[in-house]
């Protein structure tokens, strides 16, 4: 499995903040937001800083769904958003590498959408600086 993957500048949770808030700015929902290092410390081992952002709009994954069920397990959408030796790490699967698994027809324009939006919230959430404008003024969507 690869990743497109982006460092950013803050830690993880900064990080996964601007993430989160970009996706209810686009009113995009947030389904779970897992802390996979405090899981690990819930048991008594050690993880470095991870979390993994589950997110998706039904309007853009349905069709992808109607032409093939199993596109299931790879949505809805997933950002992970980690720390490497004090570097925060930033990746996700590019849907359209995804998707040549899968029997969908005609969707390659879904497909480019999603891959436009992830490479934006990337983009977005590892800024030195946060926009601050919001769907109404034409901040793209699934």
């Amino acid at each position: 499995m690869s990743l497109t993957v982006a460092e950013s500048p803050d830690s993880v949770r900064l990080t996964a903040d601007r993430a989160v808030a970009a996706l209810q700015r686009r009113r995009i929902t947030l389904f779970a937001r897992i802390d996979h290092a405090a899981g690990a410390k819930s048991v008594g081992l050690e993880l470095p800083d991870e979390q993994l952002l589950i997110f998706g709009d039904p309007k853009a994954g349905t069709p992808l769904m109607q032409d093939d069920p199993t596109m299931g397990y790879e949505l809805p959408l997933r950002l992970l958003v980690w720390d490497v030796g004090g570097q925060t790490m930033v990746g996700y699967r590019r849907p359209a590498e995804v998707a040549q698994d899968f029997a969908l027809v005609n969707r390659s324009q879904i497909l480019e959408r999603m891959n436009a939006f992830l490479t934006e919230l990337v983009a977005e959430c590892t800024a030195t600086t946060v926009p601050t404008t919001g769907v109404a003024n034409g901040e793209q969507q699934m």
